[in-house]
């Protein structure tokens, strides 16, 4: 399958911290290949290398990254999710698999140019809701849960059971 990367815009370190952790978390965890974030954060950075240590995977995040850039830059398509967009169910099957995309990911209000820029303007849901939830769905969806229990070969691995909770070390 194709890279995906994911574009986070408005990040605001004092107030989203735990926000843009969890869209970098749900995104490793969802298949994303890594997280560009506008502002720089370098505590938001520890904190992502410091699963990708532990829980193993290629997983990048890079802070400090304007959206302009990162989507000057890029050779893929643009997924921009904003609940003004094409429904997800309609959107997913013109989103091709064999091109590297870049979901893009607001934060606060976010720029008219990256609306005309995108590629595809995706809606999961018409409601007011989490981004990440949105990337969450979108992710799940566009790669047909195949990421869900990849094994990233990390220090730590989670074995799944019914009820408890076990986590083998490879060391």
């Amino acid at each position: 399958m194709n890279d995906i990367w994911i574009m986070r815009i408005g990040h605001r370190p004092e107030r989203d911290k735990r926000v843009t952790t969890h869209v970098a978390l749900s995104s490793r965890a969802l298949g994303a290949k890594g997280i560009y974030v506008d502002t720089y954060d370098p505590v938001l950075e520890e904190n992502i290398h410091s699963v990708v240590d532990r829980f193993g995977g290629d997983y990048q995040i890079k802070t400090g990254v304007g959206w302009k850039e990162a989507i000057k830059d890029f050779h893929g398509k643009i997924v921009h999710l904003t609940m003004y967009g094409q429904q997800v169910v309609d959107a997913i099957p013109k989103i091709p698999k064999d091109e590297d995309i870049m979901i893009i990911v607001g934060a606060s209000k976010v720029p008219f140019e990256v609306y005309e820029r995108a590629d595809f303007n995706v809606s999961v849901g018409n409601q007011p809701h989490s981004e990440i939830a949105a990337l969450a769905i979108f992710l799940d969806r566009y790669t047909e849960g195949n990421a869900l229990y990849e094994d990233r070969h990390g220090k730590m691995t989670v074995i799944p059971n019914e009820r408890g909770k076990t986590v083998a070390n490879s060391d």
